[in-house]
């Protein structure tokens, strides 16, 4: 398959999601703008429940910064705004376009804005295994342009999806499913 790349500057929405049960949830990052051009209406490709963590850390992080060195005057809000948070599910349907392997973050000073790009995972072509493209340009990019406000709402939704997940088991940290949890501590086992 030929790369693609899915620009959208800025989409209307840009969420991240999830579809199934806790503990086999499937995650989802989806850009939506309105259909023109080369680019769908909308996009969804899939990740990992810790590549949408950090992130959405990452986001949070890079703001803040571009916050504390502008000293305030940066085009970006200290918290997400009211009003700013997205809560409808992810649109149907929803066809995964590839799978992240990588991504990058930058603040676009001249814009005021947010660039996150997520990079596919590509077939190894001699191991048969996942690897990664040898370079950027041979693989398939979702790229995303966001304001302060947009990803500020952006990080909230995803933290907030990633800790929706099985609560914590209350002794060793491990994630309780709904049929039962063997916890090594409470069965004797300690280091």
């Amino acid at each position: 398959m030929a790369p693609q790349v899915f620009e959208y500057d800025p989409p209307d929405r840009f969420v991240a999601g999830t579809v199934g049960q806790a503990g086999s949830r499937t995650f989802f990052l989806q850009a939506r703008s309105p259909s023109t051009g080369p680019v769908p209406a909308v996009v969804s490709v899939a990740l990992e429940k810790q590549q949408v963590a950090t992130l959405a850390e990452k986001v949070e992080e890079l703001l803040d910064e571009v916050v504390r060195r502008s000293g305030g005057d940066a085009p970006v809000p200290a918290v997400a705004p009211v009003g700013s948070s997205d809560d409808a599910p992810l649109d149907t349907p929803i066809e995964e376009e590839f799978r992240v392997g990588t991504m990058s973050l930058q603040w676009d000073g001249d814009r005021g804005v947010v660039v996150i790009e997520c990079f596919s995972v590509e077939e190894d072509e001699e191991g048969g295994g996942l690897g990664e493209g040898p370079e950027p340009d041979s693989r398939s990019v979702l790229r995303v342009r966001l304001s302060g406000a947009s990803a500020r709402g952006f990080a909230r939704r995803a933290l907030a999806l990633v800790a929706a997940g099985r609560p914590p088991c209350p002794f060793c940290s491990g994630p309780l499913d709904p049929e039962g949890h063997v916890c090594p501590r409470a069965n004797g086992y300690r280091r």
